[in-house]
């Protein structure tokens, strides 16, 4: 049995082409092993951020591909079409990190009635997050369009929820403000969102192009919405906290001139821009550190026992949701061509803010 997988050139990210590789057939699976069918998957700036960071944050380990490509690594949906887990049902739909491909064997361990882990080896050196699926056949959250924004958004959200629980737990660092770059990005938005919506005596500015005003201005989450060549236009004197999501060296240097010693803190979340220098100098105001949500995800959790995280994103999560059938329009390709269309459009930005790509290989 064979897989199409799409994969990209590792140090040269407009190199992408579509292989298959080999599987093997249900009667030959280790034990314990699941074979899953991809049945659909997200496709958004953050997944060009996993390949931007893939050597330094081992995402490219996660699956393998020939040397000097990598499989970007999505959020999605599997079907478990051959299970030697006794536990794991063929039929059984899980939702997790998938391959751009259209199969995965998933080693199937620490299996209970809400979820899975995937213990093979060459996963073991990445985030436990990233080798979690919930088992969610049945669950109307996970169905259709709403399962579509989980795809595209549940991930995100978690970040975003993360850094504001970050932010609030620091008291924003002594700021009044925050500043989002790249305010069109559904991290941002959704980090906006969280704050307009929790944190009322907290001013939120969405930094972000000409050409995305109007969108940002329409989520109705942001303060104010600034143009990058007007952000020198802000009152220096403002105490104010930056969440990077452009990864932009030009513009992080920009802000940290203007405000000097009120940037209470500068957090790095994201590369929309793709434009950071290896040797960027030191810079007035706090030192950009980049946040790795892992390391909230552990703390917290160790803090808020079994279940707490998922009960406090929850609560947040059904505060969003509802708002994305006006802010987002779902698009859908099916095959490899439709793939590539969608990928090469994302890493050279030209997909507008409110469209969101469900995709699969399977034409």
């Amino acid at each position: 049995m064979k897989s199409t997988d799409f994969i990209v050139a590792r140090d040269d990210l407009q190199q992408c082409k579509v292989i298959e590789t080999e599987l093997p057939d249900a009667t030959s699976l280790p034990d314990d092993a699941l074979l899953v069918k991809v049945a659909r998957f997200a496709f958004t700036a953050n997944n060009v951020t996993y390949a931007v960071m893939g050597d330094q944050l081992k995402y490219w380990s996660l699956f393998p591909a020939p040397d000097g490509f990598g499989n970007i690594p999505v959020w999605g949906f599997g079907e478990v079409i051959a299970s030697k887990h006794p536990g794991i049902p063929v039929g059984e739909i899980l939702f997790g990190y998938f391959p751009m491909a259209t199969h995965l064997v998933i080693e199937a361990a620490d299996v209970g009635k809400r979820g899975l882990r995937d213990a093979a080896a060459h996963r073991q050196g990445v985030a436990p997050v990233y080798n979690a699926y919930a088992r969610v056949g049945g669950d109307p959250a996970f169905a259709g369009r709403q399962g579509d924004y989980q795809a595209l958004l549940r991930p995100l959200f978690m970040l975003s929820f993360l850094v504001d629980d970050y932010l609030a737990e620091n008291a924003f660092f002594g700021a009044r403000s925050v500043l989002l770059s790249s305010a069109s990005s559904k991290t941002a938005f959704g980090l906006a969102h969280l704050l307009h919506t929790l944190r009322k005596d907290i001013k939120v500015i969405g930094l972000t192009s000409a050409s995305n005003v109007e969108f940002v201005k329409s989520l109705g989450c942001y303060d104010e919405v600034v143009t990058y060549d007007r952000v020198t236009s802000l009152p220096p004197d403002l105490a104010v906290a930056y969440v990077d999501m452009a990864g932009n060296s030009e513009l992080r240097a920009t802000l940290h001139g203007h405000f000097g010693d009120q940037m209470k803190y500068s957090g790095r979340i994201g590369l929309t821009h793709r434009a950071t220098s290896p040797d960027e100098p030191a810079l007035p105001g706090a030192r950009p550190a980049w946040f790795f949500a892992p390391d909230q995800i552990r703390k917290r959790a160790k803090e808020w026992g079994p279940g707490g995280i998922d009960v406090r994103f929850g609560a947040a999560w059904s505060g969003f949701a509802p708002m994305l059938d006006q802010w987002l329009t779902v698009t859908e390709g099916r095959g490899p061509a439709d793939v590539k269309q969608v990928y090469l459009d994302t890493l050279n930005g030209r997909v507008p803010p409110k469209q969101g790509h469900i995709l699969s290989l399977t034409e």
